[in-house]
């Protein structure tokens, strides 16, 4: 049997998962594997790591995105042999316990949330700058109202919206590179070719040393978030197990070649300090050094459909996945009512939590809606962990049981999964070296750690019976 074609039997999601259609097709994941991981935090947070980093930003991307290849294989693996809705949170289950599907899942749920929430406040700032009369709050209760309902009518209709979404993203940043590309061999008018100077001149390679590379891994790590989201579309694709599989594999490396491609380009062209790459955002601090006529105004169109592109997709993955626990037995009841297959009450949920976050940013900026950052700080490394386990803990049962389901292998398991935990292990104790990040380590560890004990009790007292694995 090919490792791309699947037996037709395991075409299907698991019993244990909510009764969902089957609307999207394959252009549409491959589109949300791409575009779901291409938010603002590349075409303007990455500023901040390079200002931090120097020209070992390129270094930095290359170290995270390797670490999230291997993550993504893992879950490509599992994904590809039981298709679920609940995704990382229904493999926890089934390999670790209910109380680790329950911490995954109800962890990542919030995570989604109060991103809906930033998202919707960023997209609202951007066009509140072309329409000053427009207050940010009506903006902000647009957005949420309009990709409520695109998530409240069946999922070919958020299918569509992503695919157009993401197309646009994708095209920016080929478009980017290409020009880049050009400005560094000097074939664009009025540019010489720059070659290593700024690779190597103002500092060298790692001008603040290795303490800047951590700061820039750190940032460069919680750029990739957003992958996972392909793995819980895959249970409503016409065809799940071929459509992950096929999804994670061409994502991966698309996805390192722009995000590493884009630093390289950026550092090539410019001197790492130049002030414009913080302020403005890298992209828009290149073209403009390029002479792109209206080079500010084109990225606020892409940074503004890449943060609406967010929006839609996290309240879709906070609906499922809240559906999904629901389903499993561990969330209120109410939070799993399918109609029209799509978890109606999980979406109207998901997004009235994402615009209380939006009203706390306005009401307590400086403690309440800060907490709620801090929180989440560090939840996409405690998914990743549980991800790593699980696979660990699956691969050896599906060798034994269901070898047919491993459409998807991860390389040299189990040396490469043990490598993967051991590097977020290290991401960990950076993060806990760090000022800036040790309180969002501490917050995400409260948060978990509570989960775990709820989801433990939740356990230890229900009569339901786990998931088989």
């Amino acid at each position: 049997m090919s490792r791309t074609t699947a037996p037709a039997q395991n075409d299907s999601r698991p019993q244990t998962d909510s009764p969902l259609t089957h609307g999207l097709k394959q252009r549409h994941l491959s589109m949300i594997a791409l575009g779901g991981v291409i938010g603002a935090g590349l075409f303007v947070g990455s500023g901040t790591a390079i200002a931090a980093a120097g020209p070992s930003i390129i270094l930095a991307y290359t170290i995270s995105g390797a670490l999230v290849m291997l993550v993504m294989r893992m879950l490509g693996e599992m994904s590809a042999a039981n298709p679920a809705s609940g995704s990382f949170s229904v493999h926890a289950e089934r390999a670790i316990g209910p109380w680790a599907g329950f911490t995954a899942g109800w962890a990542f749920w919030f995570l989604l949330c109060v991103a809906v929430g930033l998202e919707g406040i960023g997209a609202a700032g951007i066009v509140h700058g072309w329409l000053p009369g427009v207050p940010e709050w009506a903006l902000v209760a647009v957005f949420m109202l309009l990709f409520c309902g695109t998530n409240l009518a069946a999922v070919k209709n958020f299918g569509e919206f992503e695919f157009w979404f993401a197309a646009l993203k994708i095209g920016a940043i080929v478009l980017f590179l290409a020009i880049g590309v050009l400005a560094i061999l000097g074939v664009l008018p009025d540019t010489s070719a720059p070659g290593l100077t700024n690779l190597t001149g103002q500092g060298g390679f790692m001008p603040n040393g290795s303490e800047g590379l951590i700061v820039g891994l750190l940032a460069s790590v919680f750029a990739y978030g957003g992958l996972e989201t392909v793995t819980i579309a895959a249970a409503e694709s016409e065809h799940p197990v071929q459509g992950v599989a096929k999804a994670v594999r061409t994502a991966m490396w698309r996805i390192a070649i722009f995000y590493i491609g884009s630093m390289a380009v950026v550092v090539t062209l410019l001197p790492w300090t130049a002030k414009d790459i913080a302020t403005k955002g890298p992209y828009v601090a290149t073209l403009d050094y390029l002479g792109i006529p209206a080079a500010s105004h084109i990225m606020n169109v892409v940074i503004l459909v890449a943060l609406l592109s967010a929006m839609n997709a996290n309240i879709y993955g906070a609906s499922r996945m809240a559906g999904s626990l629901v389903s499993r037995g561990q969330g209120p009841k109410a939070l799993g009512k399918i109609s029209g297959g799509v978890p109606r009450v999980a979406v109207l949920v998901s997004s009235a939590f994402g615009f209380v976050c939006v009203l706390l940013s306005y009401w307590r900026p400086d403690d309440i809606f800060q907490w709620l950052l801090n929180t989440i700080g560090a939840i996409i490394l405690v998914v990743w962990f549980f991800i790593a386990a699980s696979q660990l803990l699956l691969r050896r049962h599906l060798e034994r049981e269901s070898p047919e389901k491993l459409v998807v292998k991860m390389w040299l398991y189990p040396w490469l999964t043990w490598a993967a935990l051991f590097g977020m292990l290290i991401v960990f104790v950076l993060m806990a070296r760090e000022d800036g990040t040790r309180v969002q380590l501490y917050y995400t560890g409260g948060l978990t750690l509570v989960l775990a004990i709820i989801g433990y009790i939740r356990q230890r007292t229900s009569t339901q019976t786990p998931i088989d694995a």
